[in-house]
């Protein structure tokens, strides 16, 4: 049996052009005139591939934001977030395009994307990109 050649491995990596923002819906914020709320959201079970050697990349996205008149409808940024599935991107890259689809959607006072990654090779990373609307203190 020979040693298995990474490079000969075939891998079936998609571009980040294929994941659609626009299936991110967003319900009006129903106090939005009263009151500021923070909203935390984890998906602990986000996965991606890594674009140079198509190996799994396995982490938990932590959203957190301020809303001004919309939130995210939850089941939507679920299927948001699972087109990443078979997507090579780096996590500098995800995080920001996650925060860039989300503040395009909902126009929040203030939203923070973080990518907390699981250990690879024995080196963990986490990564975070913020938003400071208008509107935020």
């Amino acid at each position: 049996m020979s040693p298995v050649n990474e490079k000969n491995i075939k891998h079936n990596i998609e571009s980040p052009d294929t994941i659609k923002a626009d299936m991110l819906e967003c319900i009006e914020y129903e106090f939005k005139s009263r009151r500021d709320i923070d909203i935390v959201i984890q998906q602990p079970e986000y996965t991606s591939l890594c674009p140079i050697s198509g190996l799994p990349d396995v982490g938990c996205i932590i959203i957190k934001y301020r809303p001004d008149t919309k939130i995210v409808e939850l089941k939507s940024l679920k299927y948001y977030l699972l087109q990443y599935r078979n997507v090579g991107i780096f996590y500098e890259s995800l995080v920001n395009r996650i925060l860039n689809d989300l503040v395009s959607v909902l126009a929040p006072k203030f939203m923070e994307v973080t990518g907390d990654f699981t250990a690879r090779g024995g080196i963990t990373t986490t990564v975070t990109a913020v938003f400071q609307g208008k509107n935020s203190e």
